[in-house]
């Protein structure tokens, strides 16, 4: 399935230091039919971007100034929750290693115009199962804090605090993460059985 077609029009930020290629870049985007929301070329340009427009994917390009490419990536990872894409001139392994450091989730050769399409593709792609992880990481958290608050308030184990979870869950149609939160919250006084 394509980028298009799994996530429909793109929002992308451009960021680069060279208005020619900042001018490349978009047309190659456009070309894709996705929506340029900013194209930027200077670092503070791109992090107030960032943060105001939250763009589903940013192009950061390598100019004459690794400093300046790696910034911008710093800037708008911190910004905003979307997949960073270095657009290098040229392939550049210690570039992509601190670019790799600060965020980018991948990094494509300009001169590649079908490599452009791909990289946009498989960074979604990546960014979603992440995402996907993280909250998975995020319900288990809240489930071993309501467990962890069930065991001290009744002296339980931790497998009789998730059986009263689940139970009560099944009895009130809820998910076992939706019960968690009101222990936590402590709208939800679980006696035990």
């Amino acid at each position: 399935m394509g980028a298009r077609q799994s996530a429909g029009r793109l929002r992308v930020l451009i960021a680069d230091e060279s208005p020619e290629r900042l001018a490349v870049l978009a047309a190659a985007v456009r070309g894709l039919d996705h929506e340029i929301v900013a194209a930027e070329m200077e670092v503070g340009d791109a992090g107030r971007a960032t943060a105001h427009e939250h763009p589903d994917v940013a192009l950061v390009a390598l100019g004459q100034s690794d400093e300046h490419a790696l910034e911008m990536i710093s800037k708008i990872v911190a910004e905003s929750e979307c997949p960073v894409i270095a657009v290098l001139a040229a392939t550049d392994s210690s570039f992509v290693q601190e670019a790799a450091k600060r965020g980018i989730f991948a990094y494509v050769v300009e001169s590649d115009q079908g490599a452009l399409e791909s990289a946009l593709e498989i960074v979604l792609l990546r960014f979603a199962e992440y995402h996907g992880l993280e909250d998975a990481f995020g319900r288990r958290a809240v489930i071993e804090r309501a467990k962890g608050i069930l065991m001290e308030r009744h002296q339980f184990d931790e497998r009789e605090a998730f059986e009263l979870l689940r139970q009560h869950a099944r009895r009130n149609n809820q998910k076992i993460v939706e019960v968690s939160n009101s222990v936590i919250d402590g709208a939800l006084h679980l006696p035990p059985q």
